[in-house]
């Protein structure tokens, strides 16, 4: 699991002399627990797909980095956007309206707007941070305003060409896009290294339901907070990856009281997954479900080898 990242303790000012700039994490998140690197930019100028560690985890044409919150429910709830560095704001978008893009009609709503909501802030020496998908409404700053490193830009959103709460951070130097994760110019601040080590297969989340379940129920933040009860008629655990890839496997694994309750190791994925969910579970036994402790562990397998595990933890009382 990466280690954690709290914004407020990584701010450090932009150089005042004309220097790359250093980016501090710029949502008011913790990295591998309430938000996750979903995508890199593409550093493959064919039709193929590279990341910067040669991997696969972005799409053809992607100049920038996503990072992701767990639940739109989160994202209602409010996630502050914050500045990687300080700078001046150059230009914003505030009245996009938050919705997955899923279909033609919503695709040629936003031609032309992909970034969604979003602000643009220029820093010295031809370097410029955009911040895309923000929260309709949500930004608090203007055109001409001088941010410092962290100040609050507005939230997180689903706004622009996007499925999913998340912002898209571009870094461009002279109108030219850069990845502040390249390899000998890595941009971020020096005590995020270590979190933002390359772990693109993740657990971003898990949980216990009392029925089947579907992607949307997950993206939602449907069962979230459930805690199981004697009569529930089922009990289900669930579980979200990001960024499998081909060969990758589940194996879930739900346990009560009284021992395993149910294990199971879910077929490879044929391709590379942006996100794949599964559930499994059992009916109500003879005179409820007892009462004590129960858990859920997903692990993601990768040639026998877990590349990823979280475990979840819950109580019938």
């Amino acid at each position: 699991m990466i280690d954690r990242i709290v914004p407020a303790l990584c701010l450090i000012a932009a150089p005042a002399f004309a220097a790359p700039p250093v980016l501090n994490w710029p949502i008011d998140c913790t990295l591998g627990e309430t938000c996750f690197i979903q995508q890199y930019m593409d550093l493959d100028d064919t039709n193929g797909v590279r990341d910067f560690a040669g991997g696969h985890v972005t799409y053809d044409g992607h100049k920038g980095t996503d990072i992701r919150l767990t639940t739109r429910k989160a994202m209602q709830a409010g996630v502050n956007v914050l500045a990687a560095t300080a700078g001046r704001v150059k230009g914003l978008r505030n009245g996009m309206a938050d919705r997955p893009v899923r279909t033609d009609a919503d695709r040629a709503a936003i031609n032309g707007k992909d970034c969604g909501n979003g602000v643009l802030i220029a820093h010295a020496d031809g370097w410029e941070t955009q911040y895309c998908h923000m929260k309709q409404g949500s930004i608090g700053v203007v055109k001409g305003q001088m941010v410092q490193a962290g100040a609050v830009l507005g939230q997180v959103g689903l706004s622009g060409r996007t499925q999913f709460p998340h912002v898209h951070i571009a870094v461009r130097k002279d109108g030219q896009k850069v990845d502040p994760f390249a390899v000998g110019a890595n941009l971020w601040a020096p005590m995020l290294q270590d979190a933002l080590a390359y772990q693109p297969t993740q657990i971003i989340n898990l949980g216990f339901a009392d029925r089947a379940i579907k992607m949307d129920d997950i993206a939602l933040g449907k069962f979230e907070n459930f805690t199981p009860h004697p009569t529930d008629p089922a009990l289900v655990a669930y579980v979200r990856a990001i960024n499998m890839a081909a060969g990758d496997k589940i194996r879930l694994t739900l346990t009560g009281p009284q021992g395993p309750i149910i294990t199971k190791t879910y077929d490879p994925v044929n391709n590379d997954k942006a996100q794949q969910m599964y559930y499994t579970g059992k009916k109500r036994p003879a005179g409820g479900w007892p009462v004590g402790a129960y858990q859920a562990r997903a692990e993601v397998l990768r040639g026998g080898a877990v590349v990823d595990a979280q475990t979840r933890n819950s109580a019938v009382e």
